[in-house]
């Protein structure tokens, strides 16, 4: 659905959009542009731009099915680009991805949004407020995009990295040996999904700063070099987000596996007293079951000093089994 169609001229906003037919000719009449904004649109919702605007079906069937990489196209006198904004939702720690599709020619520019991102909007209100800016036509409006967009991932990076002290308070601090992989985990897969809308745009954006294109004039680069600058900051700030987790996911398994260690050396040693006490324990109760039975002849058993003998043979063999226990370090 086209939630926004307007025509701009002269750094001002001049008026609603009803016929796409004539969007182009109004433009060229008032020596502007128009600008249109599209949701989630279907095929049958982009037949009627396609053929007034002229847009490559290539890059149509991308707007419209969305889940492309972050990439800039040249067709004709057509500029296509694809940026993917995102959000963090810090209480679940969660990367929100969304996609704008952005065709650029020399009296238009059509942004075609999926999922949940207001950049457009806040772009198409801050250039409305600024109408030097807006009097630069199309280039303004798809540098205001990416400059938001990677804006917002600065914002997602410093997020992650407040998680990710956290984490380290917790693997490293007073909660050591417990088990925080399938946080560091989701993190590290919310940061992978981050890298792959952020670090894909930076060849697009050194292309804008470095190379002549249609439809962007050269006194535009140096804002999108400095559009450039920013997401290569943001990319590598992704890396070492990245590579610190893995440092962290590896620092925390370790501790778990030592004390996993140390609680089977616990349980080791205290199986071997709990043998060894055994042990000691069998022989009088062997000898004592055996004098027990109802036989008349035993060794002793009918000596006047036979009970002192057996009792002092057991406390000889108890302490001999105790002394070589110890020796062995069991007790």
């Amino acid at each position: 659905m086209i939630v926004d169609c307007a025509l701009y001229s002269a750094g001002r906003r001049r008026h609603h959009i009803d016929d796409l037919r004539l969007a182009l000719q109004e433009a060229e009449a008032e020596d502007g542009f128009v600008w249109i904004g599209l949701v989630e649109p279907t095929a049958e919702e982009f037949d009627q731009l396609a053929k007034g605007f002229e847009l490559p079906q290539l890059a149509i069937d991308d707007a419209i099915r969305a889940h492309q990489r972050p990439k800039l196209e040249q067709y004709g006198g057509v500029t296509f680009a694809v940026v993917k904004p995102v959000h963090y939702v810090d209480h679940v720690e969660v990367v929100e991805v969304s996609e704008l599709a952005i065709f650029l020619g020399e009296r238009f520019v059509i942004v075609v949004r999926h999922g949940d991102t207001t950049i457009p909007a806040l772009v198409r209100a801050a250039l409305e407020a600024d109408p030097e800016m807006l009097q630069h036509g199309p280039p303004a409006v798809l540098h205001g995009i990416l400059d938001k967009a990677v804006d917002q991932y600065l914002d997602v990076t410093a997020a992650i990295d407040e998680d990710l002290d956290q984490i380290e308070d917790q693997v490293f601090g007073d909660d050591p040996g417990n088990d925080h992989a399938e946080r560091i985990y989701k993190l590290k897969r919310e940061v992978q999904q981050f890298r792959r809308a952020v670090v894909p745009l930076v060849q697009p954006l050194t292309r804008l700063a470095e190379q002549q294109m249609p439809c962007i004039p050269a006194y535009s680069r140096p804002y999108f070099r400095d559009v450039q600058d920013h997401a290569l900051r943001a990319a590598e700030l992704i890396e070492a987000a990245d590579a610190l987790l893995t440092g962290v996911l590896q620092a925390d398994l370790a501790q778990v596996t030592v004390e996993q260690n140390r609680v089977t050396v616990q349980q080791n040693s205290d199986m071997r007293k709990i043998s060894a006490w055994a042990a000691i324990a069998l022989v009088p109760t062997a000898i004592a079951g055996l004098y027990g039975m109802n036989f008349d002849y035993l060794p002793a058993a009918h000596w006047s000093l036979g009970f002192w003998i057996v009792l002092a043979g057991i406390g000889v063999v108890c302490v001999g089994l105790h002394r070589a226990f110890r020796r062995n370090r069991w007790l």
